[in-house]
């Protein structure tokens, strides 16, 4: 059977480097800021009028101006507004207005918004941007802690593949990196006391908390190609798989990772050898590192691809990561150039990664991984590659 081909024609994305897809590529360059990883000088009244922007979560927020960057590049989708799906994925969703409704609940005399409800729901960015474009087809957030972002794209992919619809919005959003959340990672040893990210290095102590948001613009590629957008990318296949190990831990061996990047290649109709580079998750954490290098020099030998983790400069978006790491590769393609793996000083030697980028790097685009793997073992994959 014939496979339908999906291509990427619009991008939005803002993180802890910079609003817009071009601010974040030209930060990931940049030396890392404080922890944790805040978006710069956060006024959602740039692109959101006032009196909508308070009744809105910032994770919705972040949302929303990558959703309007995204759809602004893809131009005219002209297009049958059922046929649109969106999946717009959240590991905690509005936990900020969570902690004021907590807040508020616990004084004398509660004056709780109305909106605080909605604000704080973890499918409030889908809904929103559905409401706001009219796009009435499925709509769903995928809750798979940080591999959410990815699921996203995957969900997006398979509605167009099995005919459900022609155009999928699709990415993640968060901004959870608040003091109730960070105690509760530094609690459960993940969160670096030093402030500092540092995938793959052997000082690396854990992660750095960051948030942000990707949308991606995903359309059947004849469509796509008929009304003349401009193709930026191509999904070329993705997998989910779980480890059924731990709520936190890998599994020891990284069956699920493994299992997941091995049926995201099959999907993608690729061999190993035809990667060209991988996108990685890298934490900074000392289990998830090593089990994913581990896992990498099994699936790819002596032969593999240059890899990078950007987490270094943006910090672990949660559920949001995966998208924002899934426009950086787009952006790599259209770039012909990779990101480096900041933070990395002298590599574990128990991690057997051969080309660890440490600089931005000159690349003849060609399919590239882009890696996810959340809290409860949850793997998702993504294979993007030049159209």
């Amino acid at each position: 059977m014939t496979k339908t081909r999906v291509v990427v024609t619009g991008v939005g994305a803002l993180a802890a480097p910079g609003i817009g897809v071009d601010d974040l590529w030209k930060g990931l360059q940049n030396p890392p800021g404080p922890a944790p990883r805040l978006v710069p000088d956060w006024d959602p009244e740039h692109w959101i009028p006032r009196r909508e922007a308070r009744r809105l979560d910032k994770f919705t927020q972040f949302a929303l101006v990558a959703a309007d960057e995204a759809i602004n590049e893809t131009g005219d989708l002209a297009i049958d507004p059922t046929r649109v799906t969106v999946s717009v994925a959240s590991g905690i969703g509005g936990l900020e207005s969570l902690e004021e409704l907590v807040h508020e609940s616990d004084s004398d005399e509660p004056r709780v918004s109305p909106f605080l409800v909605p604000m704080m729901m973890a499918n409030a960015a889908a809904a929103a941007i559905s409401i706001k474009y009219g796009f009435s087809g499925q709509v769903t957030t995928p809750v798979v802690a940080c591999a959410a972002g990815s699921q996203s794209i995957l969900e997006g992919l398979r509605q167009i593949q099995w005919g459900y619809a022609d155009v999928a919005i699709v990415g993640g959003a968060e901004a959870a990196a608040r003091r109730t959340a960070q105690e509760g990672f530094r609690s459960a040893r993940a969160l670096s006391p030093s402030g500092y990210a540092r995938p793959f290095d052997r000082e690396r102590d854990g992660f750095v908390m960051g948030e942000g948001a990707a949308i991606l613009v995903l359309e059947e590629e004849g469509r796509a190609r008929a009304r003349g957008a401009q193709l930026l990318a191509e999904v070329l296949g993705a997998a989910s798989t779980a480890d059924a190990h731990h709520i936190t831990a890998p599994h020891p061996q990284g069956d699920g990772a493994e299992r997941a990047i091995r049926l995201a290649l099959e999907d993608a109709g690729i061999e190993p050898g035809e990667v060209s580079y991988i996108n990685a998750h890298g934490t900074g954490t000392d289990l998830n590192d090593r089990t994913e290098g581990q896992v990498i020099a099994r699936i790819f030998g002596d032969r593999q691809p240059p890899l990078s983790s950007i987490k270094g400069t943006t910090g672990h978006g949660l559920g949001a990561s995966g998208s924002i790491e899934a426009a950086m590769v787009v952006e790599a393609i259209r770039r012909g150039e990779l990101p480096p793996n900041v933070g990395l000083a002298n590599q574990d030697p128990e991690i057997p990664l051969h080309d660890i980028v440490r600089e931005p790097r000159t690349w003849l685009p060609g399919p590239a991984l882009s890696n996810s793997f959340g809290f409860g073992g949850h793997n998702t994959v993504v294979v993007i590659g030049p159209v």
